[in-house]
């Protein structure tokens, strides 16, 4: 499991500013410029935290906050984000080079679905034995499935003859 990487957070008596510009988290008031002490004094009053938010404004800016249930907020924040990111996958067909037009109708239709869901498509044609000495039959089956899936795909490198193998990488575009 990957340990992910946790932002530091200068709290309460970690401040080394003279002075801060206080925003209150419960309400959003400004309550202007103060001196650390005096912030502090605000926080604690509150039975809050002080955290510094932005260390990089003259002068810092810090709120006045439950720094757990800040702590809690980012973390959901962050997993809500990365559990809309969606991971391309690559989808691969493979057949030989005397596959039948009905299949490779079947396979395109597929290969269409995938690219839709924002998938890569890998296609593969196997030359076996004798059929090693014909590739243009192969390369000929890879170019139908691409013609096939043009008006919605593109090729992302150009059909490539690997040992016994031919591939073809789609990409939606």
């Amino acid at each position: 499991m990957k340990q992910e990487k946790s932002k530091y957070y200068k709290t309460n008596d970690r401040i080394r500013y003279p002075e801060l510009r206080i925003v209150d988290d419960g309400d959003g008031e400004n309550l202007g410029v103060l001196s650390t002490s005096e912030a502090l004094a605000v926080a604690r009053s509150k039975e809050l935290d002080l955290v510094v938010i932005t260390e990089n404004a003259k002068p810092p800016i810090a709120k006045i906050l439950d720094f757990n249930k800040y702590l809690y907020k980012e973390r959901k924040k962050s997993s809500e984000i990365k559990a809309k990111a969606k991971k391309s996958k690559l989808k691969e067909f493979r057949f030989g080079p005397y596959i039948d037009e009905g299949a490779i109708k079947v396979k395109t239709d597929r290969a269409r679905e995938f690219l839709m869901d924002g998938n890569q498509v890998k296609v593969t044609v196997v030359m076996k034995g004798r059929e090693q000495a014909h590739p243009e039959i192969g390369v000929e089956k890879v170019e139908k499935f691409v013609a096939a899936l043009t008006d919605i795909a593109k090729l992302e490198d150009q059909i490539r003859i690997q040992g016994r193998n031919i591939i073809a990488v789609l990409n939606k575009g």
